[in-house]
């Protein structure tokens, strides 16, 4: 309180604190920003650009279940649904999403094109199959051979439990 006949001084921004009640506000708007993150949720994608690719695929699976991570696995093509393959890369980060493993075939389009929409490590497998040239290099080519600012790591041909231990070692770096 001011005393009669002494001047009121200003307030200014160092004398107000927090109050307990915005403190609350604060903390409960961050709280409900954490909860939209599912940390249980898969940490590394796996994804295949056939259904024809799951069986070499699933031995990416089998790694990441062996060593505790969780994973997701998702068919899609980079030719025929694009925009699903932009969507899924792009939103895989704020899914809580570390890596992505891609599998293709012949032209082995998908991981290029997930690379082109996320900037997590894109690790492609390079898969083999009865319309693939060269018994897969073609495969092989496409994933090595990508521009500059695309970058995609590269395992062997149908080697996709190299992939899943390469992802390991990035999430554990």
């Amino acid at each position: 309180r001011r005393e009669r006949g002494t001047p009121e001084r200003r307030r200014t921004m160092s004398d107000t604190a927090p109050t307990p009640i915005r403190t609350g506000l604060a903390e409960a708007e961050v709280q409900a920003q954490l909860e939209e993150f599912d940390v249980d949720g898969p940490l590394v994608g796996i994804v295949m650009g056939s259904s024809s690719d799951m069986e070499a695929m699933e031995k990416a699976a089998k790694e990441l279940r062996e060593r505790g991570i969780p994973h997701e696995m998702k068919v899609m093509s980079a030719h025929r649904e694009a925009d699903v393959v932009a969507e899924y890369a792009k939103s895989a980060k704020s899914r809580g999403l570390r890596v992505v493993i891609a599998g293709a075939g012949i032209s082995a389009a998908l991981p290029g094109a997930v690379a082109a929409h996320t900037d997590l490590p894109v690790i492609g497998v390079p898969l083999s199959g009865r319309l693939t040239a060269a018994g897969g290099l073609d495969a092989i080519l496409s994933i090595v051979q990508m521009p500059p600012g695309v970058p995609v790591a590269c395992v062997g041909l149908d080697n996709a439990r190299n992939a899943a231990i390469l992802a390991a070692q990035i999430l554990a770096a």
